[in-house]
């Protein structure tokens, strides 16, 4: 409502006048001024803002359009996020390294800080204490013992166990079980002395089958229908055997192969052994000196192209016995002690032209724990040859030698043969090696110096009637150099 209107429309007095008039002006002059006031304050806030929003840099001011309206301030984008840093492959990551100690005290070595990125290392390392210093005793000087060794006790180990395996058998020759340690008694002596042996005292005693490693040796030097002979019993070979056993196999006549090497019962034998069927042996009759065929085209008996005429020399026959039974041993001591080790020979015994001799494998057999287990066919087979083998011949050879590997090392020697005789004694023979007792004792000390190592062993069963196999020395092992 405007002043000229309030102060119109009535008459008023001079008083009623004068106060219209002052009213006027008051309205007059603080109208303008609010006015003013709210345009200025807009102002300032319009600055404000711009000048937060202009970046920290000078940039030059945005140009003013015909209208005079300022621009909206330039914002600038957000930067841009940085990417994480790279996850480490586990490949990658560095391996903690051993604590290195020093070798005298085995005290941990500082190692020095790890040196900051632009920075020195941090902590100074220790240095390790220095070696002390080594004395050179003169020769002959014993060394001082210290308190420990002082004070620790003396062990003595004895070097030598003696395992005897035995077999026991009745009048009828079958095999006796269920006896006990309490049944048994060794003696034993020098081999070079005279009397009564040492009683042993018992500190091993077993009745369990025991899982055997045998070295299977065939002899294809016999007559040829010997080896065919043998050759058709195999297949009961094979089954003479236990799934735990393992087994080699051998041949020789003139030299010794190596046919198989010690393994487990399984086809690959019984395909082995059906190959060795192919193997023919040495034929009967004089050996052929003479004829068309023997040395080519002759005239007149000159062979042609040679001024003379030849003279053809038999060649000597080889049965390297010996050797066959020392490489069988050799290869045996190298197998599990826990074993027993078994020689299984098939062959008419006859020895001629081996490098080794009886003695020398006897030492090695008993050194080692082996047992030698034989079948003797052909001639060595007939009850009359016992007798007549004992007779030597110069240049012939020796045909009683298989006995005598059998005797001295607890086995035995059956004579057979007809073909199904050789075949039901090859599981007689296996299962009484592996069910024998097994004694054990360590050796007393010798009261009587001898000159041989090995030992003359003497069983004692306490049951009469009963028949003792078992081997008659033991020898310590030989010294390796």
């Amino acid at each position: 409502m405007g002043t000229g209107k309030m102060c119109s429309g009535k008459r008023w007095s001079a008083a009623h006048w004068l106060a219209c008039a002052l009213l006027s002006a008051c309205l007059g002059v603080a109208i303008p001024a609010l006015a003013q006031a709210a345009s200025g304050q807009a102002t300032t806030s319009d600055q404000t803002a711009s000048s937060q929003a202009q970046p920290s840099q000078t940039q030059p001011a945005p140009a003013q359009n015909d209208n005079d309206i300022p621009d909206a301030p330039t914002v600038q984008p957000a930067p841009p996020t940085p990417e994480p840093p790279p996850v480490p492959k586990p490949e990658e990551t560095e391996t903690k390294k051993p604590v290195e100690r020093n070798p005298w005290t085995n005290q941990p070595i500082n190692q020095p800080a790890p040196t900051e990125p632009g920075g020195l290392p941090g902590d100074q390392t220790s240095t390790p204490p220095p070696m002390p210093p080594v004395k050179t005793l003169p020769p002959g000087t014993p060394a001082k013992k210290s308190a420990q060794d002082e004070l620790a006790p003396l062990i003595r180990v004895h070097t030598n166990f003696v395992l005897v395996p035995v077999t026991v058998k009745d009048k009828q020759g079958r095999r006796v079980d269920g006896l006990l340690s309490t049944d048994f008694a060794v003696k034993e002596k020098p081999t070079d002395s005279k009397g009564d042996g040492v009683l042993q005292k018992l500190t091993f005693f077993t009745a369990d089958p025991i899982g055997l490693s045998v070295a299977v040796v065939l002899d294809f030097g016999m007559s040829d229908s010997a080896v065919q002979k043998v050759n058709q019993t195999f297949p009961a070979l094979v089954s003479a055997f236990a799934p735990y056993d393992e087994v080699a196999v051998y041949t020789y006549s003139s030299t010794v192969s190596e046919i198989r090497d010690f393994a487990g019962v399984s086809q690959k034998l019984t395909a082995l052994l059906d190959q060795l069927k192919t193997e023919r042996g040495r034929y009967n009759g004089p050996p052929i000196l003479g004829g068309p065929m023997v040395n080519g085209p002759t005239i007149n008996g000159i062979p042609v192209g040679s001024p003379t005429e030849p003279v053809n020399t038999p060649p000597k026959e080889a049965h390297v016995l010996n050797d066959a039974i020392l490489q069988a041993a050799l290869d045996l001591s190298k197998r599990d002690k826990t074993r027993r080790r078994v020689i299984f020979i098939i062959s008419d015994g006859r020895e001629y032209g081996s490098q080794a001799s009886f003695r020398d494998v006897r030492r090695v057999l008993l050194s080692n724990n082996i047992q030698v287990e034989a079948v003797a066919v052909e001639s060595a087979a007939l009850p009359v040859y016992s007798k007549l083998e004992r007779l030597h011949i110069p240049d012939q050879g020796y045909d009683e030698i298989l006995p005598k590997y059998t005797s001295a090392t607890g086995g035995e020697t059956h004579k057979e043969l007809s073909r199904n005789a050789i075949s039901d004694i090859y599981a007689q023979s296996m299962s009484e090696a592996r069910n024998q007792y097994t004694l054990g004792y360590v050796p007393a000390p010798l009261k009587i110096a001898t000159r041989s190592s090995c030992r003359d062993i003497e069983v004692i069963v306490h049951h009469p009637g009963l028949k003792i196999t078992t081997k008659q020395q033991y020898c310590p092992a030989l010294a390796v150099r």
